[in-house]
């Protein structure tokens, strides 16, 4: 086998055989294909996709480029939650901690920001010290002391899909159903967990923009979880404006801090308890996810979720005088203010555009060398449906880079639609796939 064969034939919409795929994947993971002939077979599964047999030998290849876990030495189900990738989606910081204090044990490995989306590696590095990479020793070690751990790809967990996902960033094929399966299926089957929730995004800022589009990932991803026996709970959630208010890694922790300390943020909240639910049942502690529902609300209510957030963040090396005195941050150099030039109700947001205004602010990667600025980002206040006067803070910018506010502020302008009538709010979870 060669490389060039096998990008040739998958760019003529043939099939790939199970060796081929492990041929490509093996030798991709060793350095034998470089990152110009894996971004043209890349591009050719993005244009032509995978068979369902396909996508299977994809994840299972890329599962085995490394070690997979065994956690059968910690008692108890364990259970984790993925996202497709949003704009201002920080669950995992909530849920985590959440779920780990109703007693079901969280083996999170994660990935970091992609396309226009952030990253919850991003997110938790931006607390000063926190370690993200993690070796497997420590890992076990984490989830028996405190049910949860929060962890980066070590170089002997999936490397293949660790190179794959920095390439996929920077070469337009992020929004590939098989690629987007094997990623989120090796890394999920890797963590030696026994139930996954899914939570699958639609709308403007999301990778599926269509309904049907993220109903058929989610039948990908569940289909890809019960080949491997894994218990699977799929559900499609709104993604059509951010999630919360805070875009950017600080600004997301400073929000999901918030909100474990019981601030009421409606739709983040709404979703939050709607994946936690679904762990907690999964994970042998609810009857139901509604159960799981007020089991999750009943975490933040009695302080014990956000005590577990602190013990999870001092175990990997978290300064957590950060969490519990926000204001020691530090502040970007700069903040401007988007004010309401009429009085409307919001329309529409494309939250795509939204995204990627954060990224030009440094809150994201446009290259794969690029550097983050942890302080960057925005804060959204309004949702689709309210009433926004004339003279009222739309947004608000914080960056390091001047020179980027002008055009950042028009950016955001431009996203947004008005309307002069009422406004339907959108529905968050849209549906739950078993």
């Amino acid at each position: 086998m060669n490389a060039i064969e096998l990008i040739k034939k998958k760019r003529e919409h043939q099939k790939l055989s199970t060796d081929e795929i492990k041929f490509l994947i093996n030798n991709y993971t060793k350095g034998k294909i470089p990152d110009y002939q894996f971004s043209a077979l890349l591009m050719a599964v993005f244009l032509n996709g995978m068979s369902v047999d396909e996508t299977a030998a994809l994840t299972e290849a890329m599962l085995y480029s490394g070690t997979v876990i065994n956690l059968d030495s910690i008692a108890g189900a364990k259970v984790d939650k993925h996202s497709t990738g949003g704009v201002g989606d920080k669950t995992s910081l909530i849920l985590a901690p959440i779920v780990a204090a109703a007693g079901v044990n969280v083996p999170m490995i994660s990935g970091r920001g992609l396309g226009h989306t952030g990253g919850t590696l991003d997110k938790l590095e931006a607390i000063p010290g926190f370690r993200t990479d993690v070796n497997l020793t420590q890992y076990k070690n984490i989830i028996k002391k405190c049910g949860a751990v929060l962890a980066g790809q070590t170089k002997s967990i999936v490397p293949a899909d660790k190179l794959m996902y920095a390439l996929r960033d920077v070469t337009a094929t992020v929004e590939s159903i098989p690629l987007i399966t094997g990623s989120i299926m090796s890394k999920k089957l890797a963590e030696g967990i026994d139930g996954l929730v899914l939570d699958i995004k639609t709308g403007s800022g999301a990778f599926m923009k269509e309904l049907k589009d993220a109903k058929t990932l989610a039948k990908s991803l569940i289909n890809t979880a019960k080949a491997f026996d894994k218990k699977v709970i799929g559900i499609i959630t709104d993604m059509n404006q951010p999630l919360g208010n805070n875009i950017g890694n600080w600004l997301e922790v400073v929000e999901s801090v918030e909100a474990l300390q019981g601030k009421e943020v409606p739709d983040l909240m709404t979703v939050t308890h709607k994946l936690s639910g679904a762990m907690i049942y999964l994970g042998g502690k609810a009857a139901s996810i509604d159960e799981g529902v007020e089991i999750s609300k009943e975490m933040i209510k009695n302080g014990k979720a956000f005590d577990k957030f602190l013990q999870i963040v001092k175990l990997q090396k978290g300064d957590t005088s950060v969490l519990t005195n926000l204001s020691k941050y530090p502040k970007s150099k700069y903040s401007e203010e988007i004010i309401a030039t009429r009085t409307g109700y919001l329309k529409e947001v494309d939250n795509y555009e939204i995204g990627m205004s954060a990224l030009q602010l440094g809150a994201g990667r446009l290259t794969k060398d690029d550097t983050i600025e942890p302080k960057a980002g925005i804060i959204f206040n309004p949702k689709i449906g309210d009433r926004v006067r004339k003279g009222d803070v739309i947004a608000k910018l914080f960056t390091d880079k001047k020179k980027e506010i002008d055009s950042v502020k028009m950016r955001v302008e431009n996203a947004l639609k008005f309307s002069s009538k009422n406004v339907v709010k959108p529905k968050l979870i849209k549906t739950i796939l078993r």
